[in-house]
């Protein structure tokens, strides 16, 4: 799923919780509704916050998923489209 299109990128590796929301909210309240935004997060809490706060902001989460790096180390990649 990692060839899914988008329009702005977000890399917030390191970041914990909340950040990585917060950051995406400030985001996303800047693009047009329809676009979509890709975030890439190493915080592994992000991939039940990223879900609970799409469903209160009326976002769609269009991906989850996790992402084994080449050095060990993994992230979560997440897409979500601007619906309002």
């Amino acid at each position: 799923m990692e060839s899914l299109k988008y329009d702005r990128f977000l890399d917030l590796k390191g970041l914990e919780c909340p950040l990585p929301v917060v950051k995406s909210r400030e985001e996303i309240a800047r693009m047009v509704v329809g676009q979509i935004l890709k975030v890439v997060a190493t915080d592994s809490g992000s991939l039940r916050n990223f879900q609970a706060w799409t469903n209160t902001a009326k976002n769609v989460l269009l991906v989850a998923q996790a992402i084994d790096g080449r050095d060990g180390d993994a992230w979560f990649s997440h897409y979500i489209r601007k619906i309002q």
